[in-house]
């Protein structure tokens, strides 16, 4: 297959990934709990020749597997789960599960890789293809299950990655149209970490502050200091961002707590600040100290920031200027939101790139909102790139 076949084979299958696409978004499902998308997922990958169907990987997860004779490894790979969201709107393909919704793209993602699947299967099948492909379709990207961790994690301790050179995600991008595209050599999205942290004082009778220690007084020196971190701390060439998202304290009018607590987000890019900011922040809740109370602090870690390895971004680049010559490509990371991808890329050489996906009528419809909804034209332009990128990865010297 030509890389303008593979274009053309593609542009085919409008029809049936815009079906998948509504199929998965009318009904989302959360985190470890996509049973029935994991499902169409299987059966559908069962329906290619030559293709190995591996389920309940990583919990919920599926990966399918061509080979043909001998050769290296890579994997593609896409996000299955929905989000707490109530959808907004009367679109007839709108979620038929209150309060759950695809407000991020994963059924869109879900049905690219599937569109992907057919044409590599073709290729597989009718040409001198030599390699392994690995079609991973994983749970729980947005949030953690009973063990404390997302989907990637969980599908790599199942062996997804075992023997895989390079690896190749997509995600929507409701900023820019299809026909666009945005990628980034190096790290494009951000680390996340959360902080937790209680000052201490002894409490006591509201009219009478002078006789104890107030931790309500010690937090506004806290926070002062807390936010000035970014400012004054980390240098201003270094991504980083610091945010408070709780703040719990007292039980009455009259009543001086002995204690507050603190919560929020830390996101950087690189792994030396993101030390830096923990121990930036740690220093800030110390003053409580100097101030006459005492404190606890503590950071969890979550997914490290996401680093897209440039010789993997120039194949993918490579492949979109052959099969769509006309499409922009913009440079530039996607911000300080985090992915779980970043877990593969951090083992294996990888990348994510950001297809443009905006409705073209005016309206904003951000990720994470309960009136996201996507340009149904971006699913053959995502399931091309993902094939052919992948098949280019499969030649040492990235061409057809």
């Amino acid at each position: 297959m030509t890389v303008k076949n593979m274009g053309e084979e593609a542009e085919k299958l409008r029809e049936q990934l815009v079906e998948w696409r509504r199929r998965i978004h009318s009904n989302p499902e959360l985190s470890f709990r996509e049973f029935e998308t994991s499902r169409l997922v299987a059966e559908e990958l069962r329906k290619i020749e030559g293709m190995k169907v591996e389920t309940e990987v990583g919990v919920t997860g599926v990966v399918g597997t061509l080979t043909r004779g001998t050769g290296k490894t890579v994997a593609l790979r896409a996000d299955m789960d929905a989000l707490p969201i109530m959808e907004a709107g009367e679109r007839p393909y709108r979620s038929q599960n209150p309060g759950v919704m695809h407000a991020c793209g994963h059924d869109a993602h879900t049905a690219i890789l599937l569109g992907a699947a057919r044409l590599l299967g073709q290729v597989f099948r009718r040409e001198d293809v030599g390699g392994t492909v690995k079609l991973l379709f994983q749970p729980a990207e947005e949030h953690t299950g009973a063990a404390g961790s997302t989907g990637a994690p969980r599908m790599m301790e199942d062996g997804v990655l075992d023997g895989v050179e390079e690896v190749i995600a997509l995600h929507m991008n409701p900023e820019r149209p299809v026909g666009e595209v945005q990628m980034n050599d190096g790290y494009t999205m951000a680390s996340v970490d959360t902080f937790q942290g209680t000052l201490y004082g002894t409490g006591g009778h509201g009219a009478y502050p002078h006789l104890g220690t107030d931790p309500t007084w010690m937090l506004l020196p806290v926070l002062q200091a807390l936010h000035g971190i970014v400012a004054r701390r980390i240098s201003p060439l270094e991504p980083a961002v610091v945010s408070v998202g709780q703040i719990h304290a007292g039980t009455a009018s009259n009543v001086i707590p002995s204690e507050v607590f603190i919560q929020g987000t830390i996101r950087t890019y690189t792994p030396e600040t993101r030390e830096r900011m923990a121990e930036e922040l740690e220093k800030a809740f110390s003053l409580a100290t100097a101030l006459g109370g005492n404190c606890h602090f503590q950071v969890e870690r979550g997914e490290p920031g996401l680093y897209n390895n440039p010789g993997v971004n120039g194949v993918i680049r490579e492949a979109i200027r052959d099969l769509f010559p006309e499409m922009k490509v913009h440079s530039g990371p996607f911000g300080m939101g985090a992915e779980d991808f970043s877990y593969m890329t951090e083992a294996v050489p990888g990348a994510m790139f950001f297809l443009g996906c905006a409705i073209p009528d005016g309206v904003h419809r951000d990720l994470h909102t309960p009136i996201f909804d996507i340009d149904e034209g971006c699913l053959p332009v995502g399931a091309a790139i993902l094939a052919e990128a992948a098949l280019r990865l499969l030649k040492k010297d990235g061409k057809r």
